[in-house]
Protein backbone atom coordinates (compact mmCIF):
# COMPACT_ATOMS: atom_id res chain seq x y z
CA UNK A 1 0.00 0.00 0.00
CA UNK A 2 2.99 2.40 1.04
CA UNK A 3 4.58 1.39 -2.37
CA UNK A 4 1.22 2.27 -4.18
CA UNK A 5 0.75 5.87 -2.57
CA UNK A 6 4.18 6.68 -3.17
CA UNK A 7 3.68 6.30 -6.93
CA UNK A 8 0.59 8.23 -6.68
CA UNK A 9 2.02 11.24 -5.60
CA UNK A 10 4.30 10.92 -8.44
CA UNK A 11 1.18 11.32 -10.96
CA UNK A 12 0.84 14.62 -12.59
CA UNK A 13 -3.05 15.28 -12.36
CA UNK A 14 -2.97 17.17 -16.10
CA UNK A 15 -1.96 13.62 -17.76
CA UNK A 16 -2.62 11.30 -14.82
CA UNK A 17 1.03 9.63 -15.36
CA UNK A 18 4.59 9.90 -13.81
CA UNK A 19 6.06 12.82 -14.27
CA UNK A 20 7.93 13.89 -16.72
CA UNK A 21 10.47 16.62 -16.52
CA UNK A 22 8.65 18.21 -13.59
CA UNK A 23 8.17 21.92 -12.57
CA UNK A 24 6.64 23.42 -10.23
CA UNK A 25 4.12 26.61 -9.59
CA UNK A 26 4.36 29.53 -7.22
CA UNK A 27 1.69 27.88 -5.07
CA UNK A 28 4.03 24.32 -4.96
CA UNK A 29 1.87 22.07 -7.28
CA UNK A 30 4.18 19.73 -9.44
CA UNK A 31 3.09 19.23 -13.38
CA UNK A 32 5.10 17.65 -16.58
CA UNK A 33 6.50 21.00 -18.42
CA UNK A 34 4.75 20.05 -21.43
CA UNK A 35 1.22 19.59 -19.72
CA UNK A 36 1.15 22.50 -17.52
CA UNK A 37 2.38 24.41 -21.02
CA UNK A 38 -0.69 23.03 -22.51
CA UNK A 39 -3.01 24.33 -19.97
CA UNK A 40 -1.79 27.88 -19.78
CA UNK A 41 -1.74 28.39 -23.42
CA UNK A 42 -5.35 27.63 -23.19
CA UNK A 43 -5.73 30.64 -20.61
CA UNK A 44 -3.96 32.65 -22.52
CA UNK A 45 -7.32 34.54 -23.89
CA UNK A 46 -8.92 34.94 -20.73
CA UNK A 47 -5.75 36.81 -19.55
CA UNK A 48 -6.24 35.29 -16.15
CA UNK A 49 -4.17 32.25 -15.48
CA UNK A 50 -4.97 29.44 -12.80
CA UNK A 51 -3.18 26.48 -11.35
CA UNK A 52 -5.49 23.26 -12.22
CA UNK A 53 -5.09 21.81 -8.42
CA UNK A 54 -5.98 24.99 -6.36
CA UNK A 55 -7.33 27.41 -8.37
CA UNK A 56 -5.17 30.17 -7.40
CA UNK A 57 -5.35 33.18 -10.15
CA UNK A 58 -2.72 35.57 -11.26
CA UNK A 59 -2.98 37.97 -13.72
CA UNK A 60 0.46 37.24 -15.65
CA UNK A 61 1.77 33.88 -16.89
CA UNK A 62 3.45 32.11 -13.75
CA UNK A 63 6.90 31.45 -14.40
CA UNK A 64 7.73 27.51 -14.29
CA UNK A 65 10.45 26.72 -12.10
CA UNK A 66 12.25 23.15 -12.18
CA UNK A 67 11.81 20.21 -8.93
CA UNK A 68 15.06 18.81 -8.58
CA UNK A 69 14.16 16.84 -6.03
CA UNK A 70 11.06 15.01 -8.28
CA UNK A 71 13.45 14.77 -11.11
CA UNK A 72 15.98 13.11 -9.17
CA UNK A 73 13.03 10.86 -8.14
CA UNK A 74 11.70 10.05 -11.34
CA UNK A 75 15.37 9.38 -12.63
CA UNK A 76 15.86 6.73 -9.75
CA UNK A 77 12.54 4.84 -10.77
CA UNK A 78 13.01 4.93 -14.34
CA UNK A 79 16.29 3.27 -14.01
CA UNK A 80 15.27 0.79 -11.62
CA UNK A 81 13.57 -2.23 -12.53
CA UNK A 82 10.25 -3.33 -11.05
CA UNK A 83 10.12 -5.90 -8.51
CA UNK A 84 7.23 -9.37 -8.86
CA UNK A 85 5.18 -7.33 -6.38
CA UNK A 86 5.10 -4.08 -8.57
CA UNK A 87 4.71 -5.36 -11.91
CA UNK A 88 1.69 -7.42 -11.13
CA UNK A 89 -1.26 -6.77 -9.36
CA UNK A 90 -1.87 -8.46 -5.86
CA UNK A 91 -5.21 -8.81 -3.91
CA UNK A 92 -4.19 -5.86 -1.07
CA UNK A 93 -5.86 -8.06 1.80
CA UNK A 94 -4.02 -11.16 0.95
CA UNK A 95 -0.84 -9.52 -0.50
CA UNK A 96 1.93 -12.04 0.75
CA UNK A 97 -0.27 -14.73 -1.56
CA UNK A 98 0.68 -15.25 -4.96
CA UNK A 99 -2.80 -14.78 -5.84
CA UNK A 100 -4.02 -12.02 -8.81
CA UNK A 101 -6.23 -9.38 -8.32
CA UNK A 102 -10.21 -10.76 -9.64
CA UNK A 103 -11.85 -6.78 -9.27
CA UNK A 104 -10.29 -3.15 -8.17
CA UNK A 105 -12.92 -1.24 -6.20
CA UNK A 106 -12.61 2.74 -6.78
CA UNK A 107 -13.99 3.65 -3.41
CA UNK A 108 -11.46 1.09 -1.42
CA UNK A 109 -8.80 1.77 -3.56
CA UNK A 110 -8.06 -1.73 -3.41
CA UNK A 111 -7.08 -4.39 -5.47
CA UNK A 112 -9.38 -7.41 -4.66
CA UNK A 113 -9.44 -11.37 -5.11
CA UNK A 114 -12.50 -13.35 -5.81
CA UNK A 115 -12.95 -14.02 -1.64
CA UNK A 116 -12.33 -10.48 -0.83
CA UNK A 117 -14.51 -9.04 -3.72
CA UNK A 118 -17.97 -10.94 -2.36
CA UNK A 119 -18.32 -7.82 0.54
CA UNK A 120 -17.96 -4.92 -2.11
CA UNK A 121 -20.04 -6.17 -4.81
CA UNK A 122 -22.75 -6.32 -2.49
CA UNK A 123 -22.94 -2.64 -2.08
CA UNK A 124 -24.05 -0.38 -4.95
CA UNK A 125 -21.11 2.67 -3.43
CA UNK A 126 -18.72 0.49 -4.17
CA UNK A 127 -17.72 0.92 -7.89
CA UNK A 128 -15.38 -1.84 -9.40
CA UNK A 129 -13.26 -1.88 -12.37
CA UNK A 130 -10.92 -3.76 -13.87
CA UNK A 131 -7.80 -4.85 -11.86
CA UNK A 132 -5.10 -1.91 -11.97
CA UNK A 133 -2.10 -1.05 -10.16
CA UNK A 134 -2.77 2.38 -9.83
CA UNK A 135 -6.48 3.20 -8.75
CA UNK A 136 -5.80 7.16 -8.53
CA UNK A 137 -6.26 7.55 -12.37
CA UNK A 138 -9.60 6.59 -12.09
CA UNK A 139 -10.22 9.69 -9.82
CA UNK A 140 -10.64 13.14 -11.00
CA UNK A 141 -7.27 14.58 -10.53
CA UNK A 142 -8.90 18.03 -9.37
CA UNK A 143 -11.60 17.17 -6.73
CA UNK A 144 -10.14 13.45 -6.29
CA UNK A 145 -13.62 12.06 -7.24
CA UNK A 146 -14.45 8.93 -9.37
CA UNK A 147 -14.74 9.58 -12.93
CA UNK A 148 -18.28 8.64 -13.64
CA UNK A 149 -19.19 11.05 -16.30
CA UNK A 150 -17.81 11.61 -20.04
CA UNK A 151 -18.03 15.29 -21.53
CA UNK A 152 -18.83 14.73 -25.17
CA UNK A 153 -17.65 18.53 -26.18
CA UNK A 154 -14.47 18.08 -24.36
CA UNK A 155 -13.89 14.60 -25.18
CA UNK A 156 -12.88 14.57 -21.36
CA UNK A 157 -13.59 11.93 -18.78
CA UNK A 158 -15.03 14.25 -15.15
CA UNK A 159 -16.64 14.05 -12.15
CA UNK A 160 -19.89 14.89 -10.58
CA UNK A 161 -18.43 18.05 -9.25
CA UNK A 162 -16.42 18.72 -13.16
CA UNK A 163 -19.84 18.32 -14.66
CA UNK A 164 -21.33 20.99 -12.37
CA UNK A 165 -18.48 23.40 -12.83
CA UNK A 166 -16.13 23.97 -16.17
CA UNK A 167 -18.07 21.28 -18.06
CA UNK A 168 -21.41 22.80 -16.71
CA UNK A 169 -24.29 23.36 -20.10
CA UNK A 170 -21.70 20.88 -22.17
CA UNK A 171 -23.16 17.72 -23.28
CA UNK A 172 -22.48 14.65 -20.40
CA UNK A 173 -23.23 10.71 -20.95
CA UNK A 174 -22.44 8.31 -18.14
CA UNK A 175 -18.95 6.85 -18.33
CA UNK A 176 -20.25 3.26 -18.95
CA UNK A 177 -22.79 4.41 -21.92
CA UNK A 178 -19.74 6.55 -23.66
CA UNK A 179 -17.89 3.36 -23.25
CA UNK A 180 -20.02 1.37 -24.93
CA UNK A 181 -20.95 4.13 -27.63
CA UNK A 182 -17.31 4.27 -28.66
CA UNK A 183 -17.10 0.97 -28.64
CA UNK A 184 -19.99 0.64 -31.22
CA UNK A 185 -18.25 3.05 -32.88
CA UNK A 186 -15.00 0.82 -33.06
CA UNK A 187 -16.59 -1.94 -34.36
CA UNK A 188 -18.03 -0.33 -36.76
CA UNK A 189 -14.70 1.31 -37.74
CA UNK A 190 -13.16 -2.00 -37.13
CA UNK A 191 -15.67 -3.89 -39.61
CA UNK A 192 -14.93 -1.18 -42.57
CA UNK A 193 -11.48 -1.80 -41.86
CA UNK A 194 -11.33 -5.87 -42.00
CA UNK A 195 -13.69 -5.23 -45.41
CA UNK A 196 -11.07 -2.44 -46.67
CA UNK A 197 -8.33 -5.58 -45.69
CA UNK A 198 -9.99 -8.37 -47.29
CA UNK A 199 -10.74 -5.80 -50.08
CA UNK A 200 -7.30 -5.32 -50.42
CA UNK A 201 -6.12 -9.06 -49.55
CA UNK A 202 -8.52 -9.80 -52.60
CA UNK A 203 -6.94 -7.32 -54.60
CA UNK A 204 -3.28 -8.46 -53.90
CA UNK A 205 -4.49 -12.13 -54.63
CA UNK A 206 -6.02 -10.87 -57.91
CA UNK A 207 -2.66 -8.59 -58.59
CA UNK A 208 -0.60 -12.22 -58.01
CA UNK A 209 -2.91 -14.01 -60.32
CA UNK A 210 -2.18 -11.60 -62.67
CA UNK A 211 1.41 -11.31 -62.62
CA UNK A 212 1.62 -15.37 -62.50
CA UNK A 213 -0.64 -15.11 -65.57
CA UNK A 214 1.87 -12.66 -67.12
CA UNK A 215 4.87 -14.75 -66.04
CA UNK A 216 2.99 -17.58 -67.91
CA UNK A 217 2.73 -15.67 -70.74
CA UNK A 218 5.84 -14.34 -70.63
CA UNK A 219 7.06 -17.80 -70.44
CA UNK A 220 5.35 -18.89 -73.10
CA UNK A 221 5.94 -16.96 -75.49
CA UNK A 222 9.75 -16.93 -75.01
CA UNK A 223 9.09 -20.68 -76.00
CA UNK A 224 7.35 -19.53 -78.87
CA UNK A 225 10.01 -16.84 -79.96
CA UNK A 226 12.69 -19.48 -79.04
CA UNK A 227 11.06 -22.56 -81.31
CA UNK A 228 10.07 -20.01 -84.16
CA UNK A 229 13.88 -18.76 -84.14
CA UNK A 230 14.91 -22.90 -84.05
CA UNK A 231 12.69 -23.64 -87.14
CA UNK A 232 13.60 -20.41 -89.19
CA UNK A 233 17.66 -21.46 -88.42
CA UNK A 234 16.45 -25.41 -89.63
CA UNK A 235 14.93 -23.29 -92.95
CA UNK A 236 17.63 -21.36 -93.35
CA UNK A 237 20.02 -24.30 -92.91
CA UNK A 238 18.07 -26.24 -95.63
CA UNK A 239 17.93 -23.94 -97.78
CA UNK A 240 21.18 -23.34 -97.68
CA UNK A 241 22.06 -26.71 -98.45
CA UNK A 242 19.55 -26.64 -101.40
CA UNK A 243 21.10 -23.41 -103.24
CA UNK A 244 24.64 -24.76 -102.56
CA UNK A 245 23.72 -27.85 -104.35
CA UNK A 246 21.97 -26.29 -106.73
CA UNK A 247 25.44 -24.55 -107.28
CA UNK A 248 27.31 -27.35 -106.95
CA UNK A 249 25.14 -29.33 -109.62
CA UNK A 250 25.58 -26.54 -111.76
CA UNK A 251 29.07 -26.00 -111.54
CA UNK A 252 29.82 -29.82 -112.30
CA UNK A 253 27.17 -30.00 -115.36
CA UNK A 254 28.95 -27.01 -116.99
CA UNK A 255 32.72 -27.93 -116.26
CA UNK A 256 31.68 -31.35 -117.71
CA UNK A 257 30.45 -29.49 -120.36
CA UNK A 258 33.43 -26.67 -121.03
CA UNK A 259 35.67 -30.09 -120.98
CA UNK A 260 33.73 -31.46 -123.88
CA UNK A 261 33.92 -28.27 -125.69
CA UNK A 262 37.71 -28.05 -125.02
CA UNK A 263 38.38 -31.61 -125.75
CA UNK A 264 36.54 -30.82 -128.92
CA UNK A 265 38.69 -27.47 -130.31
CA UNK A 266 41.49 -29.23 -129.44
CA UNK A 267 40.85 -31.98 -131.95
CA UNK A 268 39.84 -28.95 -133.99
CA UNK A 269 42.83 -27.93 -133.53
CA UNK A 270 45.30 -30.61 -134.25
CA UNK A 271 43.09 -31.14 -137.19
CA UNK A 272 43.84 -27.66 -138.24
CA UNK A 273 47.03 -27.94 -138.00
CA UNK A 274 48.27 -31.21 -139.88
CA UNK A 275 46.20 -29.55 -142.79
CA UNK A 276 47.78 -26.09 -142.44
CA UNK A 277 51.12 -28.32 -142.76
CA UNK A 278 49.61 -30.08 -146.02
CA UNK A 279 49.49 -26.62 -147.49
CA UNK A 280 51.91 -24.94 -146.56
CA UNK A 281 53.87 -28.50 -148.19
CA UNK A 282 51.73 -27.47 -151.45
CA UNK A 283 52.63 -23.70 -151.45
CA UNK A 284 56.07 -24.61 -151.22
CA UNK A 285 56.37 -27.26 -153.97
CA UNK A 286 57.57 -25.98 -157.87
CA UNK A 287 56.01 -28.71 -159.31
CA UNK A 288 53.01 -27.32 -161.32
CA UNK A 289 51.66 -31.15 -162.39
CA UNK A 290 51.56 -32.36 -158.30
CA UNK A 291 50.35 -28.79 -156.77
CA UNK A 292 47.30 -29.28 -159.69
CA UNK A 293 46.69 -32.89 -159.13
CA UNK A 294 45.89 -32.55 -155.26
CA UNK A 295 42.04 -31.86 -154.19
CA UNK A 296 40.42 -28.35 -153.92
CA UNK A 297 40.70 -27.05 -150.47
CA UNK A 298 37.33 -27.57 -150.14
CA UNK A 299 37.48 -31.07 -149.91
CA UNK A 300 39.67 -31.02 -146.67
CA UNK A 301 37.00 -29.96 -144.54
CA UNK A 302 34.58 -32.22 -143.15
CA UNK A 303 30.89 -31.37 -144.12
CA UNK A 304 29.22 -32.10 -140.88
CA UNK A 305 31.77 -29.07 -139.60
CA UNK A 306 30.55 -26.85 -142.24
CA UNK A 307 27.32 -27.24 -141.43
CA UNK A 308 25.75 -26.87 -144.67
CA UNK A 309 24.62 -28.83 -147.63
CA UNK A 310 26.98 -31.30 -149.86
CA UNK A 311 28.12 -28.52 -152.56
CA UNK A 312 27.82 -25.45 -151.84
CA UNK A 313 31.26 -24.91 -150.60
CA UNK A 314 30.61 -21.02 -150.37
CA UNK A 315 30.71 -20.87 -146.34
CA UNK A 316 33.54 -19.09 -144.84
CA UNK A 317 35.03 -22.20 -142.75
CA UNK A 318 36.15 -19.15 -139.67
CA UNK A 319 31.85 -18.02 -139.60
CA UNK A 320 30.98 -21.82 -139.72
CA UNK A 321 33.66 -22.91 -136.80
CA UNK A 322 32.89 -19.64 -134.88
CA UNK A 323 28.96 -19.96 -134.76
CA UNK A 324 28.90 -23.49 -134.19
CA UNK A 325 31.62 -22.77 -130.67
CA UNK A 326 29.42 -19.67 -129.88
CA UNK A 327 26.15 -21.51 -129.85
CA UNK A 328 28.09 -24.34 -127.48
CA UNK A 329 29.54 -21.19 -125.38
CA UNK A 330 26.09 -19.99 -125.11
CA UNK A 331 25.46 -22.68 -122.83
CA UNK A 332 28.40 -21.78 -120.58
CA UNK A 333 27.02 -18.22 -118.86
CA UNK A 334 27.69 -19.71 -114.74
CA UNK A 335 24.86 -20.88 -112.50
CA UNK A 336 21.74 -20.85 -113.41
CA UNK A 337 21.06 -17.09 -111.73
CA UNK A 338 16.71 -17.75 -112.34
CA UNK A 339 16.60 -21.08 -110.63
CA UNK A 340 19.04 -19.64 -107.50
CA UNK A 341 16.59 -16.63 -107.41
CA UNK A 342 13.92 -18.50 -107.23
CA UNK A 343 14.78 -20.79 -104.50
CA UNK A 344 15.92 -18.05 -102.39
CA UNK A 345 12.82 -16.39 -102.58
CA UNK A 346 11.89 -18.58 -99.85
CA UNK A 347 15.03 -16.87 -97.44
CA UNK A 348 13.11 -13.43 -98.97
CA UNK A 349 10.04 -14.90 -97.35
CA UNK A 350 11.10 -15.76 -94.15
CA UNK A 351 12.62 -12.46 -93.50
CA UNK A 352 9.70 -10.87 -94.26
CA UNK A 353 7.63 -12.79 -92.50
CA UNK A 354 9.66 -12.01 -89.57
CA UNK A 355 10.08 -8.35 -89.79
CA UNK A 356 6.13 -8.12 -90.62
CA UNK A 357 4.72 -10.78 -88.87
CA UNK A 358 3.75 -13.73 -91.92
CA UNK A 359 3.55 -16.06 -88.93
CA UNK A 360 -0.29 -15.56 -88.51
CA UNK A 361 -1.93 -17.80 -85.66
CA UNK A 362 -3.75 -20.14 -88.02
CA UNK A 363 -5.49 -20.83 -91.18
CA UNK A 364 -8.51 -18.35 -92.28
CA UNK A 365 -12.01 -19.92 -91.69
CA UNK A 366 -13.27 -20.13 -95.06
CA UNK A 367 -17.27 -20.91 -95.92
CA UNK A 368 -18.36 -20.78 -99.52
CA UNK A 369 -21.19 -18.69 -100.38
CA UNK A 370 -23.60 -21.22 -102.04
CA UNK A 371 -25.84 -18.17 -103.62
CA UNK A 372 -22.83 -17.33 -106.07
CA UNK A 373 -22.08 -20.58 -106.84
CA UNK A 374 -22.94 -21.76 -110.96
CA UNK A 375 -25.30 -24.38 -111.47
CA UNK A 376 -23.21 -26.75 -111.88
CA UNK A 377 -21.42 -26.33 -108.96
CA UNK A 378 -22.17 -28.42 -105.86
CA UNK A 379 -21.25 -27.04 -102.35
CA UNK A 380 -21.50 -29.56 -100.05
CA UNK A 381 -22.93 -29.56 -96.62
CA UNK A 382 -19.89 -28.03 -94.24
CA UNK A 383 -19.56 -25.25 -97.04
CA UNK A 384 -15.61 -26.48 -97.43
CA UNK A 385 -15.64 -28.19 -100.92
CA UNK A 386 -17.05 -27.62 -104.86
CA UNK A 387 -17.59 -30.64 -107.01
CA UNK A 388 -18.26 -30.09 -110.46
CA UNK A 389 -21.37 -32.05 -111.85
CA UNK A 390 -22.99 -33.27 -114.74
CA UNK A 391 -25.86 -31.05 -115.88
CA UNK A 392 -27.36 -27.98 -114.55
CA UNK A 393 -29.16 -27.40 -110.85
CA UNK A 394 -32.49 -25.42 -110.49
CA UNK A 395 -31.15 -22.97 -107.43
CA UNK A 396 -32.63 -19.43 -109.12
CA UNK A 397 -30.61 -17.38 -111.06
CA UNK A 398 -29.73 -14.02 -109.41
CA UNK A 399 -27.55 -10.82 -109.44
CA UNK A 400 -24.70 -12.83 -106.99
CA UNK A 401 -24.59 -15.95 -108.69
CA UNK A 402 -21.98 -16.88 -111.22
CA UNK A 403 -23.08 -18.41 -114.93
CA UNK A 404 -21.09 -21.02 -114.71
CA UNK A 405 -18.05 -23.32 -112.61
CA UNK A 406 -17.33 -20.72 -110.31
CA UNK A 407 -18.18 -19.85 -106.55
CA UNK A 408 -16.94 -17.24 -103.68
CA UNK A 409 -16.17 -16.99 -100.44
CA UNK A 410 -18.82 -15.53 -97.88
CA UNK A 411 -15.77 -14.29 -95.63
CA UNK A 412 -14.18 -10.57 -96.53
CA UNK A 413 -10.75 -9.51 -96.20
CA UNK A 414 -10.71 -6.25 -95.42
CA UNK A 415 -6.81 -5.87 -93.78
CA UNK A 416 -4.56 -8.00 -91.56
CA UNK A 417 -2.45 -11.31 -93.01
CA UNK A 418 -4.48 -14.05 -93.71
CA UNK A 419 -3.91 -17.45 -95.44
CA UNK A 420 -5.91 -20.58 -96.29
CA UNK A 421 -4.68 -24.39 -97.61
CA UNK A 422 -6.76 -26.22 -100.48
CA UNK A 423 -6.66 -29.78 -101.92
CA UNK A 424 -7.91 -30.57 -105.32
CA UNK A 425 -9.03 -33.84 -106.33
CA UNK A 426 -9.52 -35.65 -109.83
CA UNK A 427 -9.33 -32.77 -111.30
CA UNK A 428 -6.37 -31.34 -114.25
CA UNK A 429 -8.40 -28.02 -114.71
CA UNK A 430 -9.02 -25.45 -112.43
CA UNK A 431 -8.73 -22.10 -110.82
CA UNK A 432 -7.77 -20.74 -107.14
CA UNK A 433 -7.53 -17.46 -106.26
CA UNK A 434 -9.13 -13.77 -104.38
CA UNK A 435 -11.34 -11.67 -106.31
CA UNK A 436 -13.22 -8.35 -105.44
CA UNK A 437 -16.82 -8.72 -104.77
CA UNK A 438 -17.56 -6.41 -107.83
CA UNK A 439 -16.28 -9.61 -110.25
CA UNK A 440 -18.57 -10.03 -112.90
CA UNK A 441 -20.71 -12.77 -112.86
CA UNK A 442 -21.71 -13.26 -116.63
CA UNK A 443 -19.48 -13.87 -119.81
CA UNK A 444 -16.04 -14.77 -120.25
CA UNK A 445 -14.85 -12.22 -118.04
CA UNK A 446 -16.23 -13.70 -114.89
CA UNK A 447 -13.06 -16.22 -114.39
CA UNK A 448 -10.91 -15.59 -112.25
CA UNK A 449 -7.74 -14.29 -113.05
CA UNK A 450 -9.56 -12.91 -116.92
CA UNK A 451 -10.18 -9.35 -115.59
CA UNK A 452 -8.71 -6.95 -112.99
CA UNK A 453 -10.52 -7.77 -110.31
CA UNK A 454 -9.29 -11.33 -109.75
CA UNK A 455 -5.76 -13.71 -109.33
CA UNK A 456 -5.54 -16.83 -109.36
CA UNK A 457 -3.09 -19.99 -109.93
CA UNK A 458 -4.33 -22.01 -113.06
CA UNK A 459 -4.22 -25.63 -113.90
CA UNK A 460 -5.17 -27.00 -117.45
CA UNK A 461 -3.98 -30.07 -118.50
CA UNK A 462 -0.73 -30.56 -117.49
CA UNK A 463 0.50 -26.82 -117.29
CA UNK A 464 0.71 -24.41 -114.44
CA UNK A 465 0.31 -20.73 -114.23
CA UNK A 466 -0.67 -17.68 -112.67
CA UNK A 467 -3.28 -15.21 -113.84
CA UNK A 468 -4.02 -11.63 -113.84
CA UNK A 469 -5.99 -9.23 -116.06
CA UNK A 470 -5.63 -12.05 -118.90
CA UNK A 471 -1.93 -11.78 -118.16
CA UNK A 472 -0.62 -15.25 -118.02
CA UNK A 473 2.63 -16.07 -116.23
CA UNK A 474 4.01 -20.11 -117.22
CA UNK A 475 5.24 -21.52 -114.10
CA UNK A 476 8.34 -23.70 -115.31
CA UNK A 477 8.76 -25.59 -112.53
CA UNK A 478 7.26 -28.96 -111.81
CA UNK A 479 4.85 -29.52 -109.80
CA UNK A 480 3.44 -32.89 -107.87
CA UNK A 481 1.20 -31.95 -104.92
CA UNK A 482 -2.21 -31.68 -104.98
CA UNK A 483 -2.09 -29.11 -102.39
CA UNK A 484 -1.76 -25.46 -102.22
CA UNK A 485 -1.55 -22.42 -100.02
CA UNK A 486 -2.63 -19.04 -100.87
CA UNK A 487 -1.10 -16.28 -99.06
CA UNK A 488 -2.78 -12.79 -98.39
CA UNK A 489 -1.04 -9.61 -96.81
CA UNK A 490 -3.73 -6.50 -97.62
CA UNK A 491 -1.68 -3.83 -95.62
CA UNK A 492 1.55 -5.13 -97.73
CA UNK A 493 -0.46 -5.58 -101.07
CA UNK A 494 0.88 -9.24 -101.47
CA UNK A 495 -0.95 -12.41 -102.87
CA UNK A 496 1.56 -15.48 -103.05
CA UNK A 497 1.23 -18.83 -103.95
CA UNK A 498 2.49 -22.49 -102.41
CA UNK A 499 3.05 -25.43 -103.50
CA UNK A 500 2.50 -27.71 -100.12
CA UNK A 501 5.75 -29.94 -100.71
CA UNK A 502 8.33 -30.98 -98.02
CA UNK A 503 9.49 -28.26 -97.76
CA UNK A 504 6.93 -25.74 -98.64
CA UNK A 505 7.49 -24.03 -102.20
CA UNK A 506 7.18 -20.54 -103.29
CA UNK A 507 5.30 -20.29 -106.75
CA UNK A 508 4.66 -16.82 -107.59
CA UNK A 509 3.58 -13.34 -105.89
CA UNK A 510 1.46 -10.74 -106.98
CA UNK A 511 1.89 -7.55 -105.71
CA UNK A 512 -1.30 -4.94 -105.90
CA UNK A 513 -2.82 -1.84 -104.10
CA UNK A 514 -5.91 -3.35 -103.38
CA UNK A 515 -9.14 -1.14 -103.55
CA UNK A 516 -11.40 -3.48 -102.34
CA UNK A 517 -12.14 -6.06 -99.98
CA UNK A 518 -12.03 -9.69 -101.30
CA UNK A 519 -13.40 -12.62 -101.02
CA UNK A 520 -11.90 -16.31 -101.85
CA UNK A 521 -12.64 -17.86 -105.36
CA UNK A 522 -12.75 -21.59 -107.06
CA UNK A 523 -13.27 -22.46 -110.21
CA UNK A 524 -13.60 -26.38 -111.25
CA UNK A 525 -14.37 -27.52 -114.33
CA UNK A 526 -14.02 -31.58 -113.14
CA UNK A 527 -13.59 -32.89 -110.43
CA UNK A 528 -13.26 -30.95 -107.06
CA UNK A 529 -11.73 -28.76 -104.89
CA UNK A 530 -11.56 -28.79 -101.02
CA UNK A 531 -10.75 -25.50 -98.69
CA UNK A 532 -8.88 -27.13 -95.83
CA UNK A 533 -9.89 -27.01 -92.37
CA UNK A 534 -6.60 -27.00 -90.64
CA UNK A 535 -3.06 -25.58 -91.10
CA UNK A 536 -1.11 -27.87 -93.88
CA UNK A 537 2.58 -28.78 -93.00
CA UNK A 538 5.01 -29.54 -96.37
CA UNK A 539 4.06 -32.37 -97.07
CA UNK A 540 4.33 -34.38 -100.66
CA UNK A 541 0.80 -35.50 -101.99
CA UNK A 542 0.36 -36.80 -105.55
CA UNK A 543 -2.60 -36.01 -107.55
CA UNK A 544 -5.57 -38.22 -108.13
Amino acid sequence: MASAAVRDELLCSICLSTYTDPVMLRCGHNFCRVCIHHVLDTQDEAGVYSCPECREESQERPALMRCLALCNIMENILTTPLTQTEAEIFCTYCVDSPVPAAKSCLLCEASLCEKHLRVHSKSAEHVLCEPRANLGDRKCSVHKKILEYYCTEDAACICVYCSAGEHRGHRVEMLDEAFQKKKKRLRNVLQQLTTRREETEERVRSLEESRRKAQEKASGEAERVTALCRDIRRQLDDLEKRVLSEISRQEKEESLLVSALIQKLEIQKDELSRKMRHMEELCNMTDPLTVLQEPDTGDLYDPEEEGGDEGTGGHDEGDEDTGGHEKMLNNVDGPDVAVISDTLHTLCDIVTGIRRGIYVEGPADILLDVNTAGNNIHISYDQKTATSIHGMQTSPETVERFQYYQVMSRRRFSSGRHYWDVEISRSEWWRVGMCYPSIHRRGQQSSIGDNNKSWCLRRYNNQYSVIHDSEEILLPRKISSNRFRIYLDIEAGRLSFYELCNPIRHLHTFTAAFSETLHAALRVYAGSITILKEATSGRNHNRN
